[in-house]
């Protein structure tokens, strides 16, 4: 990443940091570490601290073993060792030591340091209040999902790539689908020729995931398939299932480039559909064409839910009305803020959001087509390009 990146989101968060009262940020959560360095260690058997102090370069502190890695790939040129590896010189035998260690040397160890309250386990809560006990903790969590909420022209370009890369997989899974294979199948084939793309569109970018402590995600072009009765589960593996005529089908994929995330989610009817399904069908497409209209800045996210629910309602799927009819993209496949009934944020040029009114109908599972987008200076722009209309098989 272009280190001038990393100096105007340095910046918005140290003007949020100082009207907070705070001397020093920890960011432990991967999206946020790497949001705060540019390193994804991909596995996180061991704890990745990006430090942003208010004064002074920011640092990030890695075990050992990531330490080529790390300087490798980070835009953060500061990086700090911890635990033993090889002959790697570090600064303490576990990060909690090394993390005392750089916030002695910055003079803020009994300051106030902003903490990930949303994230942090209770355990790892109490072992910094023992090593730090001259410290006041406070929540830094919305102020740094505040700082992601607007996305910078890089993290827009490599959400388009994802964009691109997410529309070939569900057009690979739709023509799978109209070969009648399995779920499995389908996903196969959907994963195959997004992999295919990665290495001929887009060679410039990763496409690893955000691992955790049990293991990594080596890469993040991922779809699934859902058949009739299972679209109701929402989210399985795929299985030896053949859709059959008559049938509904929600293709899912969700991907990523240099940790940045789009969604495309399709429903195909297989063959011809009962009078209740594609009434059902139709009136989804309507839904969406009227809600989409009143996407625009200013507007909040709970007032587009509402436009949403009125159509709903309008059309005799008030029962049905979901939860939500969308959710914040960005370095999470699914952040906030939620385009539901209570989430007052107010939509600005530059947020990404995906866009997915929904039917979950018991009877016979669900509909629903799911578009990445951007709200511009005046609307909308859909980065997600797949056929939006009735797509039978």
């Amino acid at each position: 990443m272009d280190t001038r990146i990393g100096a105007e989101r340095i910046a918005r968060l140290r003007s949020a940091m100082r009207e907070h009262g705070i001397d020093v940020l920890l960011c432990l959560q991967p999206q946020n570490s790497y949001y705060l360095s540019g390193f994804n260690p991909i596995i996180y058997s061991h704890p990745v601290v990006a430090v942003l102090p208010q004064e002074g370069e920011p640092m990030l502190l890695v075990h050992a073993l990531r330490d080529d890695h790390a300087r490798d790939s980070a835009w953060v040129k500061d990086v700090r060792l911890f635990g033993a590896w090889s002959t790697k010189q570090t600064l303490g035998p576990d990060w909690l030591a090394a993390l005392r260690v750089i916030l002695d040397e910055r003079e803020v160890s009994r300051g106030i340091i902003g903490i990930e309250d949303q994230f942090l386990p209770i355990g790892v809560m109490q072992q910094l209040e023992k090593r730090l006990p001259d410290a006041r903790f406070v929540n830094a969590s919305e102020l740094i999902l505040a700082a992601r909420l607007v996305k910078e022209p890089s993290e827009i370009e490599r959400i388009r790539a994802a964009s691109v890369l997410a529309d070939i997989g569900v057009e690979a899974a739709i023509a799978a689908a109209a070969e009648r294979r399995s779920e499995r199948e389908i996903s196969i084939r959907a994963m195959a020729a997004m992999n295919q793309a990665w290495l001929e569109r887009y060679p410039q970018y990763e496409v690893a995931d955000f691992g955790s402590l049990e293991g990594g995600i080596q890469n993040g072009l991922w779809c699934y398939c859902l058949v009739g009765d299972r679209v109701a589960m929402n989210c399985d593996n795929p299985t030896l299932r053949v859709p059959k005529d008559g049938e509904l089908m929600m293709i899912v994929t969700w991907t990523n480039c240099d940790g940045l995330h789009a969604e495309n989610e399709r429903t195909v009817a297989i063959g011809t559909l009962d009078d209740v399904k594609r009434r059902a069908y139709d009136a989804l497409l309507e839904i969406r064409a009227e809600t989409q209209m009143a996407i625009r800045p200013g507007i909040t996210c709970a007032e587009l839910y509402h436009v949403a629910r009125h159509a709903y309602e309008r059309l005799g799927y008030g029962r049905y009305l979901p939860g939500r009819i969308g959710h914040g993209l960005g370095l999470g496949a699914h952040e906030h803020p939620s385009l539901g009934p209570s989430d007052q944020t107010i939509l600005e040029p530059n947020m990404v959001f995906t866009f997915e009114p929904n039917l979950r109908i018991p009877e016979f599972g669900g509909l629903q087509h799911s578009d990445t987008f951007m709200v511009t200076d005046n609307g909308y722009e859909f980065f997600t390009r797949t056929r939006r209309d009735f797509i039978q098989v």
